[in-house]
């Protein structure tokens, strides 16, 4: 059998499963004895969609999600020659750093540094890539073997401090994810800065995020949440996926009830978390203020693919909080959210009931959850009061307007 036929998916310095195209778009994947000899059975070691066993898999939702959508999917499927619906095709080509801590590699490779490789980038060189986004997705060229979900105008980077930055090459891990400012929706980026800001500090979120000017647009550059940078460079891979990749999903059903349904629902990552979490009261009560923070800022994108869990050591937590852009803000944008909470599809008619009410579906202690939201609001506010955003910023206004309704005391 050729060598297209298989890829082994690497976890660290474990090989932990193989994947091979079968009939049509299929993908399976069957464990391998390493990763049978190193968990447990019916632990989600790659996915709680691929829970470790014997047997063979079906690997397309979660491969699936480790790819762009959309025109993106296309120009990386155009540059490397493969078809867009060749997903097999796709992970051979760009597997090498995805999200999260697998690899993708031809059978009888292993992970190595020695093909890890950087080209810095200078003010220009940076600019030209930042103008070029539209045309050049993910600012891919020959020597790249990356790949990153999504479908806004960003690409990834690698720090080397001073303000430096470099395209990593070689499957080399990146450490930053930089997005361009909307064209058509101007300041994007900022609210989203300003809303990563009040998640940090409400303890929702634990990366930095900034903006840069860059060739005359407004960028924000996050630090990855799922790499790990040592003081001497070397970058150390988290292993995530997101909530349809958990729920075997593919990525078109990202939304609940939106362009076709058949999306996430709030209740579906409770019940992944009340499966694989160790602690799940409290993995409950911080999706209760997941949901807090999605509703008092407003954020109608707050999709299946945007919510992801930490997998580590065969078990499950909530990932932090990202992708947090205020829509609402913008009214040509949805605002209906993503996701309905307590049965409400409307901002305006969540509050600290519907939360509660949410909870009680989870079967979680609707008062622990009602408690988290408050919380959640509290801290919001207060980091406003201490201006850790504009306070008289559009962000900040709306949320002084939303924040009280999950106060306990609703003048607060």
């Amino acid at each position: 059998m050729s060598r297209s036929d298989h890829l082994t998916v690497w976890l660290g310095d474990v090989a932990v499963a193989a994947v091979r195209q079968s009939s049509g778009d299929r993908i399976l994947l069957r464990y391998s004895d390493a990763a049978l000899d190193t968990w447990t059975i019916n632990q989600p070691v790659l996915s709680c969609a691929l829970l470790l066993g014997t047997g063979t898999l079906d690997a397309v939702p979660f491969i699936d999600g480790l790819l762009p959508e959309g025109d993106t999917r296309r120009s990386l499927a155009d540059l490397a020659r493969i078809p867009a619906h060749d997903l097999f095709g796709l992970i051979r080509r760009y597997g090498r750093d995805v999200a999260g801590a697998v690899q993708f590699l031809e059978e009888g490779d292993i992970p190595s540094t020695d093909r890890y490789g950087l080209q810095e980038l200078g003010d220009a060189e940076l600019g030209e890539l930042v103008d070029g986004l539209d045309s050049n997705p993910l600012a891919i060229i020959d020597e790249s073997e990356l790949s990153l979900a999504g479908l806004q105008a960003k690409m990834l980077t690698v720090a080397l401090g001073d303000g430096r930055w470099a395209r990593p090459l070689g499957g080399r891990p990146s450490t930053h994810i930089l997005k361009r400012d909307h064209l058509k929706h101007r300041g994007l980026v900022n609210a989203e800065c300003e809303a990563l800001t009040l998640a940090r500090d409400a303890g929702l979120t634990s990366f930095d995020a900034h903006i840069e000017q860059i060739a005359g647009y407004d960028c924000l550059v996050v630090e990855r949440f799922d790499r790990i940078v040592a003081a001497d460079g070397n970058v150390t891979r988290i292993h995530q996926e997101d909530a349809c990749q958990a729920l075997g999903r593919p990525a078109r059903q990202k939304y609940e009830l939106h362009h076709g349904g058949g999306g996430p629902e709030f209740c579906d990552i409770a019940g992944i978390l009340d499966r694989h979490s160790i602690d799940v009261a409290s993995e409950l009560d911080r999706l209760a203020m997941y949901a807090t923070f999605t509703a008092i800022i407003g954020n109608a994108d707050a999709h299946g693919k945007n919510l992801a869990f930490l997998l580590v050591d065969g078990h499950v937590a909530l990932a932090p909080m990202f992708d947090t852009v205020p829509t609402v803000l913008w009214p040509t944008l949805r605002t209906e959210a993503a996701m309905t909470i307590g049965g409400v599809l409307t901002f305006d008619g969540v509050d600290r009931k519907a939360i509660e009410r949410e909870a009680k579906s989870w079967r979680h202690d609707p008062a622990a959850a009602g408690e988290a939201a408050t919380a959640c609001a509290e801290r919001a506010l207060d980091g406003i009061e201490r201006e850790i955003i504009d306070p008289e910023g559009p962000l900040a206004t709306h949320v002084r307007r939303t924040a009280p309704r999950f106060c306990a005391d609703p003048s607060v």
